[in-house]
């Protein structure tokens, strides 16, 4: 399989499903035993018309029969249902009719109108694909950016939750997990891949913070200490906030280019020109630093042209006349005034970080406070204090981690990489038989 094929979803076939009028039934039962096509959704007035004739001992099972048999167009002596189908599996539908005299006749992509979305299960499995479906589901269009996404997730999480032994703790649960020996756990095995990347993460930025259960001096300080050197840090998060925000405007580009064409994505607040206002913002930052008029001069030209294509998407979107003037000129002014707190917003990454460390700092101090005191009870109590205040920082930080990199993903990333939502493919089965009939 391609990169290519690895990051689009699978591609759908518009089908129609043909047999005798005799065998409308049959038909039925033959899609839903192979379960690979979406049949498309019941009209109101199908729907209307079977609920008002339903008799009381009419199965769940019977029932979804005469819906389906009733939004089946008829022509002559044959009978014929819509739906979408896997373009790879359309073969196999078409062998499943053929002992009932039916086929699946392959039909043009129908303009305005979306295929589902089945997205590829590769060798990364299932993790980060839940990543991108708990905030939409892949327009059939679009690129999936699941590898990508969950990739900068644990590299953010990584920045917040430095700490050579916390990762550790965490790789441990990941192959816990994954093991599958413990059933409490069962549920969270597709999650394994995420426990390990974020154990990794940590694990890598604690050798650069040079922290390991805290600044216990088990492991050297290889790029700087967050207590010590919080600008450093906070600069740092920010630039890694605008390369990941430049990213998804890259990914947004080809996105809205897929969707529309290059007219949509040269528009889009979400590509072209939302992209220019971005390089205009980092444009301004480096002249400003460089002392460099050309860049600033530069930066003011992207600008200027991100508004204007800009404002004249929003406006094409309002509908035009002075209402739509007045709409596109306030969301162009959220437009700008977003992409700005967007980029600060990533500085959580270096704050979250500093707590992180704080937490463990503080546990430290205290636990040598008490060893140095000299008593048995002292080195107990020291003890104590590591075990638990190690497990009340690991457990609160690793949960403020978790969300606050989850929210730099979804507001941040995701809302630039998407632009609409799409559905998924959901293959069409008949309920099954009731197992008593109840008037």
């Amino acid at each position: 399989m391609s990169w290519r094929d690895a990051v689009r979803p699978v591609r759908m076939q518009r089908i129609a499903l043909v047999v005798p009028i005799e065998q409308d039934r049959e038909l039925l039962d033959r899609l839903s035993a192979v379960g690979v096509v979406e049949l498309d959704p019941v009209g109101s007035e199908t729907e209307i018309a079977v609920v008002a004739d339903r008799r009381p001992e009419w199965s769940a099972r019977e029932l979804e029969l005469r819906r389906r048999t009733a939004q089946a167009v008829d022509h002559g002596p044959v009978t014929a249902l819509l739906g979408w189908t896997p373009a790879a599996t359309l073969p196999e539908v078409s062998e499943v009719l053929a002992p009932v005299g039916g086929a699946a006749v392959p039909l043009p992509l129908p303009l305005g109108v979306q295929p589902p979305t089945l997205l590829r299960q590769t060798g990364r499995g299932q993790s980060f694909e839940v990543l991108v479906g708990t905030y939409t589901t892949v327009p059939y269009a679009d690129v999936d950016p699941a590898t990508i996404a969950g990739i900068a997730y644990v590299a953010m999480f990584g920045m917040m939750f430095g700490d050579v032994g916390h990762g550790l703790l965490l790789l441990l649960g990941a192959a816990m997990v994954r093991s599958g020996r413990f059933a409490r756990l069962t549920k969270l095995r597709p999650a394994w891949p995420f426990l390990a990347g974020a154990g990794v993460a940590s694990m890598f930025f604690g050798v650069l913070y040079g922290e390991m259960f805290g600044p216990t001096g088990l492991v050297p300080v290889v790029w700087l200490s967050p207590v010590d050197d919080i600008v450093p840090l906070l600069l740092t998060a920010i630039g890694a906030g605008a390369v990941l925000l430049g990213g998804a405007y890259a990914l947004g580009i080809v996105n809205r280019f897929r969707e529309g064409g290059w007219g949509y994505a040269l528009y889009a607040r979400t590509g072209v020109a939302g992209a220019l206002l971005f390089l205009a913002l980092g444009g301004v930052v480096g002249g400003i630093y460089f002392d460099s008029g050309g860049v600033l001069i530069g930066a003011i030209l992207f600008a200027v042209v991100g508004l204007v294509l800009t404002f004249i998407g929003l406006l094409a979107a309002s509908g035009g006349g002075g209402a739509g003037v007045a709409q596109a000129a306030v969301e162009l002014f959220d437009v700008v005034v977003r992409l700005g707190s967007n980029i600060v917003s990533f500085a959580r990454l270096a704050a979250f970080g500093l707590t992180h460390a704080a937490l463990g700092a503080i546990v430290w101090a205290g636990t040598v406070a008490l060893w140095h005191a000299g008593t048995a009870s002292g080195r107990a109590g020291a003890g104590l204090l590591l075990v638990v205040g190690t497990g009340i920082a690991f457990a609160l930080e690793a949960l403020v981690a978790g969300i606050q990199a989850l929210r730099l993903e979804y507001y941040e990333l995701f809302s630039r990489v998407f632009d609409a939502d799409g559905h998924p493919f959901r293959p069409w089965r008949l309920p099954a038989e009731d197992l008593e009939v109840t008037s």
